[in-house]
């Protein structure tokens, strides 16, 4: 009967959800809205601090008082700390039902100003802070032959923009990342997702806009910014419908754009750069 349900009457109740970069933005949205359907979570993310503040928070949402929040103050990109704290969680809970990798940063700057361990960083925090969690959690979901793994990219995982030449490239093997693992293992009934978050406003995105060139931020004046709640909302509807690219807002029309036409997509925005630069007296 529950493979015959509306998408409107599917929740996560009961289920067990990972999360890590679950303490702030899109990750801590999507924790609150999974926990309010009834589901439980274990967070993950560096700071004990926010960690807590959410913890505490989850726990106010709770549908019921049957339901879980654990977390895990730990680094997504030390598998060594990683391991053993996720494996003890499953140890008392169980296989979760999903994994949500929510972790990843942004640095826009012009190249001239970037240095390599800029680029070696940005793939660590958002490429491999994303798939040590996975490659943890990949053998208990083969051999329970179940699982939802969804990643978050960007926009700037289908494009690409000045001040980006650190961050797209992460975001672009994230999608690579997902695609091949989606192909090898449906045969073991594990689901993928990818999130490609428009310009979203999170702490992170304020971190974000300190070092944006001035051109990068002309060109986001004409984006329509998003709360990390209306992105964690289409996100979780679109986890349940199990749809493999979630697109928010403008990032939908964009990946349009960039599938079918992507000539015109890049002469979009250069033309939008060129405009920029005039302002700018360039």
């Amino acid at each position: 009967m529950s493979g015959n349900k509306s998408v409107s009457e599917q929740s996560f109740r009961h289920q067990f959800v990972v999360i890590c970069g679950g303490s702030k933005g899109i990750g801590r949205a999507t924790a609150r809205l999974i926990v309010q359907q009834g589901g439980n979570v274990c967070i993950i993310a560096r700071n004990q601090g926010p960690l807590q503040v959410t913890v505490d928070e989850l726990n106010a949402a709770r549908a019921s008082s049957q339901q879980w929040v654990e977390s895990i103050a730990a680094d997504t990109t030390d598998m060594e700390a990683l391991r053993p704290a996720l494996e003890g969680v499953i140890a008392r809970r169980g296989v979760p039902d999903y994994l949500i990798n929510a972790v990843g940063y942004a640095y826009p700057q012009y190249i001239e100003k970037l240095t390599l361990d800029d680029f070696k960083r940005n793939m660590d925090v958002n490429y491999y802070g994303q798939l040590i969690p996975t490659l943890i959690l990949l053998p208990h979901f083969m051999q329970a032959r179940k699982g939802h793994i969804a990643n978050v990219s960007s926009v700037l995982g289908y494009m690409g923009l000045i001040g980006y030449a650190t961050y797209t490239p992460s975001k672009y093997a994230i999608v690579g990342l997902t695609e091949s693992l989606r192909h090898e293992l449906k045969p073991y009934n594990i689901h993928f997702s990818i999130l490609f978050p428009p310009d979203t406003d999170t702490p992170g995105f304020a971190i974000e806009n300190q070092s944006k060139p001035p051109e990068t931020a002309m060109l986001s004046e004409t984006a329509k910014l998003m709360t990390a709640e209306q992105v964690a909302g289409i996100f979780v509807r679109g986890l349940l419908r199990r749809q493999f690219e979630i697109l928010p807002g403008e990032a939908r029309w964009i990946r349009l754009i960039f599938r079918l036409a992507p000539g015109l997509g890049r002469w979009f925005i250069d033309r939008d750069l060129q405009k920029a630069r005039r302002r700018l007296g360039k």
